[in-house]
């Protein structure tokens, strides 16, 4: 891998300066990716990008910035999208600073700012290369998400078109999915989750086997199926289903019979049990019927001491005789059984009768 540090003067950064919707923001000539198509839009306020025309004009430093070299040799911002369109739309008189245009400054404070030198880190590799290196490298300014890196490393036709369906407010994915979801298009949470979901996990090997696709429709096919086969089995919304990993239970379960009207009695008296800790995780309860989903609520040391002394330390399996800190409480009637997390139906077992009774 090579990292390479670059002087880079404004007036060379805003050469060809165009900010289209569809082909994304580029600079430095056009040989310059500074905001691919659909990435993270523009998010700076006024006193953020006035700070950086200010420190500009007053010949400050301003924090270093991250470019990545692409297989064609043009490159692509990393880190300093942000201050790099600040800087560019300045220069291209789109916003005052201090009530005055560039164009309303004198031809030596224009050269001023034209002629202000940028520190850049240049990088070249393998992809592995490079994510490793965006990941440990001391990030400036608006700190990037895992998916932005990733989506540095595996640029091309397949990640300008994910952005396309996930990665925008407004976008496909958020239009069909915003109920069934949490986290932020802009900040790629969408398109992490839906590539997590489809790959079982391993997101950076499916972007690299993908990543010179002509497009992602297969993602976006995949995550609408997953989508509305959520909404079918569970059509009332509430806002536990935000947390819910759909795609893993689709995997699974996609091809399995349901009845939407029972999964619904189902979870609505499940949201009542106080027992249930883990709101979201009843939908995977009642679907797969695994219980550890649900954080059942445990018993207190209250309710530990009082059952260890009615049973004299006497293990209510096995019967031996152990000390407290060597059981385990658990519930005499069960809890799928109708039983409670109260003093009355707690019981002591020894920690290897709880290990098997609970591993069966």
């Amino acid at each position: 891998m090579q990292i390479e540090l670059r002087k880079i003067t404004v007036r060379e950064l805003a050469e060809g300066y165009a900010d289209n919707a569809e082909n994304g923001v580029s600079g430095y000539g056009g040989r310059l990716d500074i905001r691919p198509p659909y990435q993270r839009e523009f998010i700076y306020k006024d006193q953020q990008r006035n700070a950086v025309i200010e420190t500009v004009m007053k010949s400050f430093p301003l924090n270093v910035m991250y470019w990545a070299v692409r297989a064609d040799g043009t490159f692509e911002v990393i880190d300093g999208q942000q201050r790099t369109i600040s800087l560019c739309q300045y220069v291209n008189g789109e916003f005052p600073f201090d009530m005055r245009y560039f164009h309303n400054l004198h031809a030596d404070e224009q050269r001023l700012i034209l002629d202000y030198e940028l520190m850049v880190y240049v990088c070249s590799g393998t992809d592995s290369e490079k994510l490793q290196w965006f990941r440990t490298i001391n990030i400036a300014g608006e700190k990037l998400t895992e998916q932005e890196l990733r989506n540095a490393v595996y640029c091309g036709s397949w990640v300008s078109d994910a952005k396309r369906y996930f990665s925008k407010n407004g976008c496909a994915a958020y239009g069909l999915a915003s109920k069934y979801m949490s986290g932020s298009p802009i900040r790629q949470d969408y398109l992490e989750t839906a590539i997590g979901w489809i790959s079982k996990g391993n997101i950076e090997i499916y972007m690299g086997n993908h990543q010179h696709d002509p497009n992602a429709n297969e993602l976006w096919l995949y995550f609408a199926s997953v989508i509305n086969w959520a909404k079918l089995l569970f059509p009332k919304h509430r806002r536990e289903m935000q947390r819910v990993p759909w795609g893993l239970l689709y995997n699974d379960l996609k091809d399995k019979p349901f009845d939407a009207n029972d999964l619904e009695r189902k979870v609505a008296r499940l949201m009542i049990d106080d027992d249930v800790t883990n709101k979201a995780g009843i939908y995977d309860y009642v679907l797969t019927g695994r219980e550890r989903a649900l954080n059942i609520r445990a018993f207190t040391d209250n309710m530990k001491r009082e059952a260890y002394e009615r049973q004299q330390g006497i293990c209510a399996d096995c019967g031996g005789h152990f000390g407290l800190e060597q059981m385990e409480a658990d519930h005499t009637t069960p809890w799928h059984a109708g039983g409670k997390t109260v003093a009355d139906n707690c019981r002591m077992l020894c920690r290897e009768c709880n290990r098997r009774k609970s591993g069966k």
